[in-house]
């Protein structure tokens, strides 16, 4: 019979003789989630009141962190910052950090990195804006809602300035 198969149902020799190499899978469990600082600052509610209907100039930034803590164990942080001012002085300063605890198993060295900066981030991002929201809200603001954030974009970013600064020394 000559139909092009060896007999073994389409698969590879290796595999039919069961010297396959095995893949390990990475496996990733978030442990926990906490906020590590949080800080509101409201200095000028009393002035606040004779100046209603004036826009704030607000600005905000936003850093990831990441570091080993354990066998397998990792922290990813997010470090939020936001100020809003107006003509009467700063409304509102708020400093957040927000991290998560997570195992991490069977990960190449290579990815690691990325991984922590990138996909953890983006885990944790939406409970880090609720709080944002909830503070800003609760200091008497109407709720600052954050889009969502590119984690990708941030690391590619930072390591275009890193390679940046290689080339400049």
């Amino acid at each position: 019979m000559a139909d092009g198969t060896n007999g073994s149902n389409g698969k590879s020799a290796e595999a039919a003789a069961g010297t396959a190499p095995e893949q390990t899978q990475v496996q990733v469990q978030l442990v926990g989630q906490y906020i590590k600082d949080l800080s509101f600052e409201n200095p000028n509610v009393g002035k606040m009141v004779e100046a209603r209907g004036e826009n704030p100039d607000l600005k905000f930034e936003i850093n990831v962190a990441a570091k080993r803590v354990g066998q397998d164990m990792y922290e990813s942080a997010i470090q939020f910052r936001s100020n809003a001012s107006a003509k009467v002085g700063v409304i509102y300063d708020l400093e957040l950090e927000y991290a998560g605890l997570f195992r991490i198993q069977n990960i190449p060295e290579e990815a690691l990195e990325p991984f922590l900066l990138v996909n953890c981030p983006t885990l944790i991002f939406p409970f880090l804006r609720r709080i944002v929201a909830d503070v800003t809200r609760d200091g008497g603001f109407p709720p600052l809602m954050l889009d969502p954030m590119d984690f990708g974009a941030l690391f590619m970013r930072r390591k275009q300035q890193e390679a940046a600064s290689k080339a400049k020394s």
